[in-house]
């Protein structure tokens, strides 16, 4: 589904990342982390397109498709998501309001034509019980006076109702308490499925207990240094990422 090669990127001439490789196939949910600054939500933003990032060499293929040339929107509409670290509050636009047009901007880019309201009321009915979502979440304005937990189940819902096939959370349990990641972690793996991927970039191993993934990568420096199973990521949170530098001489 997503095949990176030799990705070299940076942000306002600084050289973020320097040479990542990685392929991710479907049904597949894979890790990345590592610790501040390595390069991490840079990889997440080039994926999405962000504008304030500049490919430097290498390349993006999403389903055999070079990305290079496709806008943020464009590479949306073929089915990637990502959800933020900080999610932007929308004042005046309403959650429902919001998801109908964002799924109809896609609709309209397949050549489809908007989704029938009723089929939009189901499908907005199916995945608010899916995530446990109150009804009367869904008529407030787009993370305007959210809490953390609010904001960051939001993006799930989002992900959830665009019903995207590579799916990347940046950080997703930044600022969440214990009750707010069990949530959040529920709802993305209850959107598992052997079609869709997902990449989960994290610090922390906690958050690694609810979503299992199936591989974990290691950045550092704007690399990927070291892949593994579940258990790399247990000797991150036992031992930091001290032996890792000294093993690759960082």
């Amino acid at each position: 589904m997503l095949k990176i090669k030799n990705l070299h990127a940076s942000v306002e001439g600084k050289k973020i990342l320097k040479g990542v490789n990685l392929e991710i196939n479907a049904g597949e949910v894979h890790a990345v982390m590592g610790p501040n600054g390595s390069g991490k939500s840079t990889l997440a933003s080039v994926i999405a397109g962000k504008e304030d990032f500049e490919v430097n060499q290498g390349t993006i293929e999403y389903k055999g498709e070079e990305l290079d040339d496709m806008s943020p929107e464009e590479r949306a509409h073929k089915g990637i998501f990502l959800s933020f670290q900080y999610p932007v509050e929308i004042p005046g636009v309403s959650v429902t309001n919001f998801m109908k047009t964002a799924i109809n901007e896609s609709r309209k880019a397949r050549g489809q034509e908007d989704m029938p309201a009723s089929e939009m009321l189901k499908l907005i009915r199916e995945k608010s019980e899916l995530l446990d979502i109150d009804r009367k979440f869904l008529s407030r304005s787009i993370n305007d006076g959210f809490s953390g937990g609010e904001k960051k189940r939001n993006e799930i819902f989002q992900m959830a109702m665009m019903e995207p096939t590579l799916s990347i959370l940046d950080e997703t349990d930044s600022g969440l308490d214990i009750d707010a990641l069990r949530i959040v972690a529920n709802g993305v793996n209850k959107l598992r499925s052997d079609d869709r991927a997902t990449i989960v970039i994290t610090h922390y191993q906690r958050l690694l207990e609810y979503i299992v993934p199936d591989f974990v990568h290691v950045i550092l420096d704007g690399k990927i240094v070291k892949s593994g199973g579940k258990d790399l990521a247990l000797k991150l949170e036992e031992r930091g990422y001290d032996w890792l530098k000294e093993e690759i001489a960082i």
